[in-house]
Protein backbone atom coordinates (compact mmCIF):
# COMPACT_ATOMS: atom_id res chain seq x y z
CA UNK A 1 0.00 0.00 0.00
CA UNK A 2 1.51 3.30 -1.14
CA UNK A 3 0.39 5.25 1.97
CA UNK A 4 2.60 3.03 4.13
CA UNK A 5 5.64 3.44 1.86
CA UNK A 6 8.53 5.49 3.10
CA UNK A 7 9.26 8.70 1.25
CA UNK A 8 12.59 9.28 -0.45
CA UNK A 9 13.70 12.89 0.06
CA UNK A 10 16.47 14.33 -2.11
CA UNK A 11 18.38 17.51 -1.30
CA UNK A 12 20.13 18.87 -4.38
CA UNK A 13 20.35 22.38 -5.82
CA UNK A 14 20.35 21.05 -9.40
CA UNK A 15 16.72 20.62 -10.52
CA UNK A 16 17.84 18.49 -13.48
CA UNK A 17 19.56 16.04 -11.09
CA UNK A 18 16.42 15.82 -8.96
CA UNK A 19 14.21 15.16 -11.98
CA UNK A 20 16.70 12.67 -13.43
CA UNK A 21 16.85 10.80 -10.12
CA UNK A 22 13.06 10.72 -9.92
CA UNK A 23 12.91 9.36 -13.47
CA UNK A 24 15.58 6.75 -12.64
CA UNK A 25 13.59 5.64 -9.56
CA UNK A 26 10.49 5.15 -11.73
CA UNK A 27 12.48 3.29 -14.40
CA UNK A 28 13.93 1.08 -11.64
CA UNK A 29 10.37 0.43 -10.42
CA UNK A 30 10.99 1.87 -6.96
CA UNK A 31 7.41 2.79 -6.01
CA UNK A 32 8.21 4.95 -2.96
CA UNK A 33 7.00 8.55 -2.99
CA UNK A 34 9.78 10.95 -4.02
CA UNK A 35 10.22 14.58 -2.96
CA UNK A 36 13.07 17.02 -3.27
CA UNK A 37 14.34 20.23 -1.75
CA UNK A 38 16.93 22.61 -3.16
CA UNK A 39 19.45 23.14 -0.36
CA UNK A 40 20.37 22.28 3.20
CA UNK A 41 18.29 25.04 4.78
CA UNK A 42 15.19 23.80 2.98
CA UNK A 43 16.04 20.20 3.96
CA UNK A 44 16.19 21.10 7.65
CA UNK A 45 12.94 23.10 7.37
CA UNK A 46 11.28 20.07 5.78
CA UNK A 47 12.58 17.66 8.44
CA UNK A 48 11.65 20.00 11.30
CA UNK A 49 8.28 21.00 9.78
CA UNK A 50 9.15 24.69 9.68
CA UNK A 51 8.06 27.45 7.31
CA UNK A 52 6.26 26.16 4.25
CA UNK A 53 6.71 22.61 5.57
CA UNK A 54 4.85 23.24 8.84
CA UNK A 55 2.01 20.94 7.77
CA UNK A 56 3.47 17.50 8.48
CA UNK A 57 0.96 15.81 6.17
CA UNK A 58 2.52 17.60 3.19
CA UNK A 59 6.06 16.88 4.43
CA UNK A 60 6.09 13.24 5.51
CA UNK A 61 9.09 11.96 7.42
CA UNK A 62 11.45 10.42 4.88
CA UNK A 63 12.61 6.84 5.08
CA UNK A 64 15.73 7.80 3.14
CA UNK A 65 17.53 11.06 2.38
CA UNK A 66 19.64 11.43 -0.77
CA UNK A 67 22.03 14.28 -0.05
CA UNK A 68 24.21 16.30 -2.38
CA UNK A 69 27.34 17.75 -0.78
CA UNK A 70 27.70 21.00 -2.71
CA UNK A 71 24.64 23.20 -2.21
CA UNK A 72 24.12 26.90 -1.49
CA UNK A 73 23.21 28.37 1.92
CA UNK A 74 23.94 25.17 3.89
CA UNK A 75 25.97 22.47 2.19
CA UNK A 76 25.56 18.72 2.56
CA UNK A 77 28.34 18.37 5.13
CA UNK A 78 26.82 21.00 7.40
CA UNK A 79 23.30 19.61 7.13
CA UNK A 80 24.53 16.03 7.66
CA UNK A 81 26.20 17.17 10.86
CA UNK A 82 22.95 18.79 12.05
CA UNK A 83 20.80 15.77 11.15
CA UNK A 84 23.08 13.32 12.95
CA UNK A 85 23.29 15.59 16.03
CA UNK A 86 19.50 15.82 16.33
CA UNK A 87 17.98 12.92 18.35
CA UNK A 88 14.70 13.26 16.40
CA UNK A 89 16.40 13.00 12.99
CA UNK A 90 19.59 11.00 13.39
CA UNK A 91 17.99 7.61 12.70
CA UNK A 92 16.89 8.62 9.20
CA UNK A 93 19.30 6.94 6.77
CA UNK A 94 21.30 9.44 4.73
CA UNK A 95 23.00 8.51 1.48
CA UNK A 96 25.35 11.07 -0.01
CA UNK A 97 24.73 11.18 -3.76
CA UNK A 98 27.23 13.58 -5.26
CA UNK A 99 29.60 14.17 -8.16
CA UNK A 100 32.57 14.19 -5.79
CA UNK A 101 35.06 11.35 -5.80
CA UNK A 102 37.40 13.13 -3.38
CA UNK A 103 38.69 10.90 -0.59
CA UNK A 104 38.41 13.82 1.87
CA UNK A 105 34.65 14.13 1.09
CA UNK A 106 34.17 10.38 1.56
CA UNK A 107 36.06 10.34 4.88
CA UNK A 108 34.36 13.46 6.22
CA UNK A 109 30.91 12.18 5.25
CA UNK A 110 31.45 8.92 7.11
CA UNK A 111 32.94 10.79 10.07
CA UNK A 112 29.73 12.85 10.18
CA UNK A 113 27.58 9.71 10.22
CA UNK A 114 26.47 9.16 6.62
CA UNK A 115 25.08 5.70 5.94
CA UNK A 116 26.46 5.42 2.39
CA UNK A 117 28.45 7.52 -0.08
CA UNK A 118 27.70 7.21 -3.81
CA UNK A 119 29.27 9.13 -6.66
CA UNK A 120 26.64 10.06 -9.25
CA UNK A 121 27.21 8.11 -12.45
CA UNK A 122 27.42 9.86 -15.79
CA UNK A 123 25.29 7.29 -17.65
CA UNK A 124 21.54 7.21 -17.01
CA UNK A 125 21.45 3.39 -17.16
CA UNK A 126 23.90 3.25 -14.25
CA UNK A 127 21.76 5.72 -12.28
CA UNK A 128 18.74 3.48 -12.83
CA UNK A 129 20.70 0.48 -11.52
CA UNK A 130 21.88 2.45 -8.47
CA UNK A 131 18.29 3.52 -7.71
CA UNK A 132 17.08 -0.08 -8.12
CA UNK A 133 19.70 -1.37 -5.69
CA UNK A 134 19.07 1.51 -3.24
CA UNK A 135 15.35 0.83 -3.26
CA UNK A 136 15.83 -2.88 -2.77
CA UNK A 137 18.43 -2.46 -0.04
CA UNK A 138 16.82 0.32 2.03
CA UNK A 139 13.17 -0.70 1.66
CA UNK A 140 13.22 -4.50 1.25
CA UNK A 141 16.36 -5.80 2.98
CA UNK A 142 17.27 -3.39 5.77
CA UNK A 143 15.16 -3.20 8.88
CA UNK A 144 14.62 0.48 9.78
CA UNK A 145 13.23 1.84 13.06
CA UNK A 146 9.63 2.97 12.86
CA UNK A 147 8.89 6.63 13.41
CA UNK A 148 7.30 7.07 16.85
CA UNK A 149 4.47 9.22 15.43
CA UNK A 150 3.62 6.57 12.84
CA UNK A 151 3.65 3.81 15.48
CA UNK A 152 1.25 5.73 17.73
CA UNK A 153 -1.20 6.32 14.85
CA UNK A 154 -1.38 2.64 13.85
CA UNK A 155 -4.12 0.42 15.30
Amino acid sequence: MLDDMMTILMADDDLDDCELTEHALREARVPNPFRYVHDGVELLQYLRHEGRYSDSSSAPRPGLILLDLNMPRLDGRQVLSEIKADPKLRRIPVVVLTTSKAQEDILRSYDLGVNSFITKPVEFDKLIEIMRVLGEYWFEIVRLPEDEVVKRDRP
